[in-house]
Order: C-alpha cells, then sequence, then structure tokens
C-alpha cells in the first residue's frame, strides 16, 4: 500500500503543494488512479463520495501539464461538471495545488458574463473547467476549438445521467480529437452510465475502491418516523436539531424547491441561523452562501440534490433528509456530504408512512439495515396514529346496548310524527258513522298540513271547503 505522495509519480511541484494544504497520505482511490492516469489510460472510477476523487485527477493533470503550452482559444484538457458549485469547487482544486504552477485555468459556467470568459479562452487555457450547456454555448459563438484537447474528464457521470446532460457530453465528445486520454469519475455506476462509458473509453483500467453504492463507514445513517403533513414533519426536524449531539452545522436536502424556501423560513423564524442553496439562485448569491456555510457563518444549509451534489465541505457534522430521495441514489450522494476524509458524521432520514417504499430501496441498494431513531415521544418515535374509524367494534357493549334502545325510541317516534305527514290519503273529518271509533284524538293532535298539501283541494266557497283540512291556528282557537 502506498502511504505517501511522493510514491505516486507526481511532481515535486505537486507534492509540495500537497504538502502545504496539510495532506501526508494519499486516498485509496487517489493511490490506485494516480499512477494510471501519469500513464496515460483511459480510467472508470467509482469510488463512494468524501473519498478524494477531485484530487486524484486534479493532482497528476497538474504534473501531465507541467510539459507544453495553451494555445489561444484552444484548450489542452477539458473537465465537466453538472453544476456550478462543482466547477467552481474543481477550480478551487487547481488553485490550491497548483500554487507553484503557472497554468491558465478557465471556469465556464453559467450565470458569469461571456466577455470576462472569452477573455481568459483568448489567452489560451492549459485546463477548461466548465458545465456543458455553457461550453456548448462559447462552441456555437466560434469562441472555442477542442481539437487541440488531450485529456478530457467527466466527473460525477451518474448525476449528469440524472440531470439529462447525456446527449451534451456525446455531442461535446464528438467535437474532440479521437486520441485522447478520457477519465470517468462517478460515486455510483448505473447499467447506463455503463454503457455510456464503453463509448468514450478505450481499453480502459477500471478501479473501484468500495463496493458499489456503499456508504462511508464513518457515517452513523438513522431513520426518523414522523408525520406526513409538512408541519409535523418541520417540529420533527427542529426536536432533532435539539437532540443532535456535537451538531456543528448541517446541511438539510428537500426534494422540491418550494419546499427549500418555506422550510429556511421556517428554521429562521424559530431562531435558527438558516441559508438556501437551490438552482434558482443565480450565481453571485449561490457562491455568497456557499462562502458563509463553508466559513462558519451560516450553521443550516438548506438545499437541493442539484446544488450541493458532489460539494467538498470538509467538516459537515450532520446531514438530514428532510425528504427521502425517490431515488436511492441520490441518498449515497447526500449523505456523503458528511463523514469525508476520515471524518465521522451523522446523517438522520426523516420518515413519513408514505415514504416506507423510499427508505426500503434504499437499504437494498446499500446493503445494509438503517437503525431507527428510539425515544419515548410519539412525535419521533412511532408512525402518525390514523384517524380512529367509528364503528361498533369500537364501541363497549353496554354503550352499544344503550345507544341501541335510545335510538330504536327515537326512531318510533319519529315514524309515528311523521307518518300522518306523508300519508297519500290524509284523514279528514268526516261524519261519524255507526261502528267507527271518535276521531276528535286523531284531529286534536294530528299535525298541521303544508301548504303544498292543501294545492290539490277542490274549490269551495269556503275558504277551505267542506271537507277540507282545519289548519292548526284553528284547532288552537277551537280548543
Amino acid at each position: 500500500m502506498i502511504d505517501d505522495f511522493h510514491s505516486l509519480g507526481l511532481s515535486d511541484k505537486v507534492t509540495k503543494a500537497v504538502a502545504a494544504a496539510g495532506y501526508k497520505h494519499p486516498t485509496d482511490i487517489q493511490a490506485k488512479a494516480i499512477p494510471h492516469v501519469l500513464a496515460k489510460r483511459d480510467i472508470i472510477g467509482i469510488a463512494q463520495t468524501g473519498t478524494g476523487k477531485t484530487a486524484s485527477f486534479v493532482l497528476p493533470m497538474l504534473t501531465l501539464l507541467e510539459k507544453g503550452r495553451a494555445r489561444a482559444r484552444m484548450p489542452r484538457t477539458l473537465i465537466l461538471e453538472p453544476t456550478r458549485e462543482l466547477a467552481a469547487q474543481v477550480f478551487e482544486n487547481f488553485e490550491k495545488y497548483g500554487i507553484n504552477h503557472r497554468l491558465n485555468v478557465a471556469l465556464l459556467i453559467g450565470g458569469v458574463s461571456f466577455v470576462e470568459q472569452n477573455k481568459i479562452l483568448d489567452r489560451g487555457a492549459d485546463v477548461l473547467i466548465a458545465t456543458p450547456g455553457r461550453l456548448l454555448d462559447h462552441f456555437e459563438r466560434g469562441r472555442l476549438l477542442m481539437t487541440g484537447t488531450e485529456l478530457f474528464v467527466i466527473d460525477e457521470a451518474d448525476r449528469m445521467l440524472d440531470m439529462g446532460f447525456i446527449p451534451d457530453i456525446e455531442r461535446i465528445s464528438s467535437l474532440l480529437p479521437p486520441r485522447r486520454q478520457t477519465l470517468f469519475f462517478s460515486a455510483t455506476m448505473p447499467d447506463e452510465i455503463r454503457r455510456l462509458s464503453e463509448k468514450f473509453l478505450k481499453n480502459p483500467e477500471e478501479i473501484q475502491v468500495a463496493r458499489q453504492n456503499s456508504t462511508a463507514e464513518t457515517i452513523e445513517q438513522i431513520l426518523v418516523k414522523t408525520g406526513g403533513k409538512p408541519a409535523e414533519k418541520r417540529a420533527t426536524l427542529r426536536d432533532q436539531i435539539e437532540l443532535a449531539k456535537d451538531l456543528k452545522n448541517a446541511i438539510i436536502f428537500c426534494n422540491r424547491k418550494r419546499d427549500i424556501a418555506t422550510l429556511t423560513r421556517s428554521l429562521s423564524k424559530h431562531g435558527y441561523n438558516a441559508g438556501s442553496l437551490h438552482g434558482d439562485m443565480d450565481q453571485k448569491n449561490r457562491m455568497a452562501t456557499l462562502a458563509n456555510f463553508k466559513e462558519g457563518k451560516l450553521k443550516f444549509l438548506i438545499a437541493s440534490d442539484v446544488a450541493a451534489r458532489g460539494l467538498d465541505i470538509p467538516n459537515v457534522s450532520h446531514v438530514f433528509n428532510f425528504d427521502v430521495p425517490t431515488q436511492a441514489e441520490d441518498y449515497v450522494h447526500r449523505i456523503g456530504r458528511t463523514g469525508r476524509a476520515g471524518r465521522s458524521g451523522t446523517a438522520l432520514t426523516l420518515i413519513t408512512p408514505a415514504e416506507t417504499k423510499y427508505y426500503k430501496a434504499i437499504e437494498k441498494l446499500i446493503g445494509k439495515t438503517i437503525k431507527w431513531f428510539e425515544t419515548k415521544s410519539a412525535k419521533v418515535s412511532a408512525q402518525p396514529a390514523a384517524a380512529p374509524q367509528i364503528s361498533e367494534q369500537n364501541v363497549p357493549k353496554k354503550n352499544m346496548s344503550e345507544r341501541s334502545v335510545s335510538d330504536k325510541k327515537a326512531l318510533e317516534q319519529k315514524t309515528q310524527q311523521e307518518k300522518p305527514r306523508h300519508s297519500k290519503n290524509p284523514a279528514h273529518p268526516k261524519k261519524q258513522s255507526a261502528g267507527q271509533p271518535d276521531n276528535a284524538e286523531t284531529l286534536k293532535n294530528k299535525p298541521a298540513q303544508t301548504p303544498d298539501q292543501n294545492t290539490n283541494q277542490s274549490k269551495k266557497p269556503s275558504p277551505f271547503g267542506d271537507d277540507g283540512a282545519i289548519p292548526a291556528f284553528l284547532l288552537q282557537s277551537m280548543s
């Protein structure tokens, strides 16, 4: 096992910069990938997030670029990243480890003026770091020639697939010279990415330092049961923040941008130092928010998967999944924001009854069972109780009997009162014939006729007719 950077074949300039940055020993992915990159072999690198994938191609690229010179608008190397934040992060790595070099590094991302980017390209770029969309914009404007590119890096390939960048990558690849070195890095390797790598790479060296889709052992993973309503979830999150041990800062993931804004307002309202990061923010605000979080001015960062994917913030102590990711692979990337570079971290995921299938898919993907948070508080320890269903089984026998007798009496009384009202042949006062019972009591207790029942009576000189029903107010005056 190689235990120092000098043994990897890196130049003295690079090893001095690495030592100045405080690193002494390479990670597994770095130890295995760097010699092959220096040998100009194509590589497929599979390693879980937080294991140093970025340095595994930045460091050897710096060594290779010490020879040669860039020409105007013809970059010598190209690195594609799925998001602006990741591209800016790789740019920072070149600044840190390339401190002893005089290389021209260009960053092409959205939200930045084309004019400034054109000035850098006109001087010639040794390293071009770009997002696919902005790169193609420059190419279509005639500001780029890709025929001189010697090394092509596709970073976070699985996220490229998720974001729909594969057609753009295929087009960019067709613009590059066929005789080039290609490096393909990803935290996960779905079948679609595997097929894609076969198109771009020639006889690649596959490096896999951990089981595919695995999570770092330094991360404590916990599931927390909660209610399904947004207010219940926010309350559970606040409870977990208060109960968390050694919480220095945290990234909180949401599935939807509108939930990011709502949760940020809610946490701020309850006195938490929180900020948001999502794709709709302009570049200036996104970079300012990230800088504040890295510098400790912001304690809680509420983010989307796209915005926070691959961010290298070494000292994140906790990750909270406010929503369970619908794609199990995203869980691996989310919790990889903590427990980086051998540090310990904690990842908590809130689970509502409707999200059961998602966490089960996660457990199947990572090949392990995640433990549940245990507490005496019903709010976080048990599934929210369903609304009680009214049924005869839920009623005690004694109450059931009493209710049945009461209901039966009420029904009989109602029937007696309504029967005359709805009779097709309502009783009318007639001359009593022999053998018939006295109708005086019936007339006295008879309810008043409604106006509708009088409309069909035949018209007589009397307002009511000889056989018409007697209104209730007349009956009262007669009694």
